[in-house]
C-alpha cells in the first residue's frame, strides 16, 4: 500500500525549517504541501528542497485538506500541520494501523497517557466541549478522547466512498463522524501536542465553535452518504 502524505500550511516558515527534516523518506511514497498563499518564505523553502508544492485555489484549512486529497495518489493518507504541535513519529504509527486493518486513525492529546503543551484555557475548554458533545450524539458508536485534533491517518478510497466533498474546517471531523456512522474501524493513538514553533493560529475561533457546533448536529440528524465502501 503506497502512502501519501499531505503537509497544509499557510506562513510556517520556522516550522517548515524544524519539522519537515524530521518526517523520513522511508516514510512515504508521496508528499505534497498545499500552501494557503504564503508570503514569509515558506513557498521558497519548500521548492529550494525539493518538495512537491501547490497553492490551493479556495481559502480555509478544509478547501486545502478537499483538494490535495484529491491530487494524492497513494492508498493511504496522512495529513500533517508543521507547526511543531504535530509528533512526526505518529506518521508511521498509523500507517501501520491501517496496514493492520484500521480504516481510520486519529492521534489523541488526551487519552492513553499523551498530553497538551500547547493547551491554554480557552482550548482546553473548547476541546474538551466539542468531544464532549460528540460523544453525546455519538457515543454509542465510538468514544472520543479527542475530536478535534486533526491528526488523521485514513485510507484514501474513504474521501469518495463518504462523499467528503467539503471546504468546511471540520473537514477532519466529517471523516471521523460518517466513518464511524458507516461502522468502520476507527481507533485513537496517543501523541502529545508540543508547542508551536514560530508563527501564529491561523484558526478563527469563533467560526471554528459554530462550524464544529452545526457539523455535529448535521451529522447526527442527517442521512448517510449513499456510496458504499470498498476494501483496498
Amino acid at each position: 500500500m503506497k502512502v501519501s502524505i499531505i503537509v497544509f500550511e499557510i506562513n510556517e516558515i520556522d516550522g517548515m525549517r524544524a519539522m519537515m527534516p524530521q518526517i523520513k523518506r522511508e516514510w512515504y511514497d508521496e508528499l505534497l504541501i498545499v500552501d494557503g498563499g504564503s508570503t514569509d518564505g515558506t513557498i521558497e523553502y519548500a521548492r529550494e528542497h525539493g518538495y512537491d508544492l501547490f497553492v490551493q485555489k479556495a481559502k480555509g484549512v478544509g478547501a486545502a485538506l478537499n483538494e490535495a486529497v484529491r491530487k494524492a495518489h497513494g492508498d493511504i493518507v496522512v495529513i500533517y500541520a508543521p507547526d511543531g504541535s504535530f509528533l512526526p513519529d505518529r506518521i508511521p504509527m498509523m500507517v501501520q494501523k491501517i496496514k493492520e486493518g484500521c480504516d481510520i486513525v486519529n492521534v489523541t492529546r488526551y487519552g492513553y497517557g499523551a498530553r497538551s503543551y500547547d493547551d491554554t484555557l480557552a482550548t482546553s475548554f473548547g476541546n474538551w466541549t466539542f468531544t464532549t458533545m460528540a460523544n453525546l450524539f455519538f457515543g454509542n458508536l465510538f468514544k472520543f478522547t479527542d475530536f478535534l485534533y486533526t491528526y488523521l491517518g485514513f485510507r484514501r478510497n474513504l474521501v469518495e466512498d463518504l462523499a467528503l466533498d467539503t471546504t468546511l474546517m471540520t473537514w477532519g471531523q466529517i471523516l471521523l463522524l460518517r466513518g464511524i456512522k458507516r461502522g468502520l474501524k476507527v481507533v485513537e493513538i496517543p501523541g502529545d501536542e508540543h508547542r508551536r514553533v514560530g508563527g501564529a493560529v491561523k484558526v478563527p475561533k469563533l467560526r471554528a465553535a459554530y462550524q464544529l457546533f452545526t457539523t455535529i448536529l448535521r451529522e447526527r440528524f442527517s442521512e448517510e452518504p449513499s456510496r458504499q465502501v470498498r476494501t483496498l
